[in-house]
């Protein structure tokens, strides 16, 4: 029977998620599963320390890492995370990054500034066996690790979600990307409703920005007049271009406004939102349903993929929806 640990850290906002992930995979058949804490000590000057609070040898280590930590913090304990796992003589490092901070700081868009996501990249494929995440906010970004690095997609969840609890909104639907650089991401999720019989147009958003987090104006490409409109991102931050998208859709008459993005950071607040009809997102990032917001869970998408990595199985069935007309995620409930 394969053996693994599951690390998190009890005091963050995130130990909900990594409980969930626990409680999926203890569920399974081969395999034993234990959550363990992390200890910090903070020393008087701010810096600190952390511990891996029970024995890891000859384990396999799967860190479920708190998205919900302050940038720079989030950074700072995942390397001192690793660095005392990797001389705790495991078998196996995993990290497990719900959200991949700094995923934004993919690129030279300037001279002489840093590549954040790269730095980041770095430091885990210097320590660890393997990682996932999911939705990355760019795919290239996988191309940064020097370790297997699984960047897994949501929107089966969310397809399933909305087959459940909002199957009337599925008719006359349209896909929204806020911006041009979203199509591909408007392109899949309308593929994988087509693949589950669901007919969805796809429109675009053109915005231009005068400064960083501050969207001037959006034009639409595409009919949603008299059409259900779902705004897709990866990522809700400040909400000024998703407000400003829910505005031009409903002058282009509109029936309903709903948005999804994979992660909610809500630096601006959730009320800011309230034209929406519906806002979905995932729970990699702690946050609570009220008004017009609802959750996603993704954790026993996590919980799948965890497993099927331990058992050397393909995670591609994660990935892909129907084989023969039928349902492949149905089993696992993700």
């Amino acid at each position: 029977m394969e053996e693994i640990i599951l690390i998190a850290d009890s005091k963050g906002k995130g130990i909900d998620f990594a409980k969930g992930i626990y409680e999926y995979l203890k569920k399974k058949e081969g395999i034993s599963v234990k959550l363990v804490d992390i200890e910090k000590n903070i020393f008087r000057d701010k810096e600190f320390k952390v511990r891996i609070a029970e024995n890891v040898r000859r384990k396999k280590c799967f860190i479920i890492h708190d998205s919900n930590k302050e940038p720079c913090d989030w950074f700072t304990e995942l390397v001192f995370l690793l660095e005392a796992i990797r001389f705790s003589s495991p078998e196996e490092i995993n990290v497990v990054l719900p959200y991949t901070r700094f995923a934004r700081q993919d690129r030279k868009e300037s001279s002489r500034v840093s590549v954040n996501v790269k730095a980041v990249a770095d430091v885990i494929s210097l320590y660890a066996t393997r990682g996932m995440t999911v939705d990355l906010h760019a795919a290239g970004i996988q191309e940064y690790f020097s370790i297997p690095f699984d960047n897994l997609y949501s929107f089966p969840s969310l397809i399933n979600y909305l087959k459940t609890k909002h199957a009337d909104f599925l008719n006359d639907l349209v896909i929204v990307s806020p911006d041009l650089a979203g199509a591909k991401r408007a392109e899949a999720l309308s593929k994988r409703l087509a693949s589950r019989g669901i007919k969805a147009e796809i429109a675009l958003g053109h915005k231009t920005r005068e400064k960083d987090n501050e969207v001037a104006s959006i034009i639409i490409i595409g009919n949603v007049e008299g059409k259900n409109c779902l705004v897709v991102d990866d990522i809700i931050d400040t909400g000024g271009t998703l407000i400003k998208t829910c505005e031009v859709l409903r002058e282009k008459g509109a029936r309903k406004v709903y948005a999804y993005a994979t992660h909610g950071l809500f630096s601006g607040g959730v009320e800011k939102l309230r034209d929406f009809d519906r806002i979905f997102v995932s729970d990699t990032l702690c946050c609570n349903s009220a008004g017009n917001l609802e959750i996603i869970s993704l954790v026993n998408l996590f919980g799948e993929a965890i497993y099927r990595t331990v058992l050397g199985e393909s995670l591609s069935v994660l990935f892909d929806e129907m084989k023969n007309g039928q349902e492949k995620l149905k089993e696992y409930d993700i």
